[in-house]
């Protein structure tokens, strides 16, 4: 990272229907990356919302959520800001629906299964970081 003032301008929505892991996932991230704005929202359409009026750089979305999907949301997300990084959380009855979305077009920089191993999420994270500070 260039700087600590660059790493302050990161901001991450965070989309997870599943009000537990959202509150630990909500509880780790703001521990590992205290210096990284967090947005939270527990279903796609508040999560496009927050995206509208936040514009964060990294969105980590499951996929299968009620309202709007995480493809749906990304689709969106993408069309009012093209380079913003996906990391996707997805369970194994949810690898279906991200193959067809990705024979579609959509490439998340990362897919995550669940069980969440937070080694692999937080190298997630640090890598879209890292790429999001290099090209500012």
């Amino acid at each position: 990272m260039k700087s600590k003032t660059k790493l302050t301008s990161i901001s991450i929505l965070l989309v997870e229907d599943d009000r537990d892991a959202l509150n630990v996932l909500t509880v780790i991230l703001t521990k590992k990356f205290p210096d990284v704005v967090l947005y939270t929202s527990n279903n796609g359409r508040t999560g496009l919302e927050l995206f509208k009026t936040h514009t964060p750089d990294i969105v980590i979305t499951d996929i299968n959520m009620p309202e709007m999907s995480g493809v749906q949301m990304a689709d969106k997300i993408r069309a009012i800001k093209p380079d913003t990084k996906f990391i996707v959380l997805s369970g194994d009855t949810e690898r279906l629906i991200l193959q067809d979305s990705v024979e579609k077009g959509f490439e998340p920089a990362h897919n995550i299964v669940k069980p969440v191993n937070f080694g692999v999420l937080f190298a997630a994270i640090e890598q879209c970081i890292g790429e999001i500070v290099h090209r500012t």
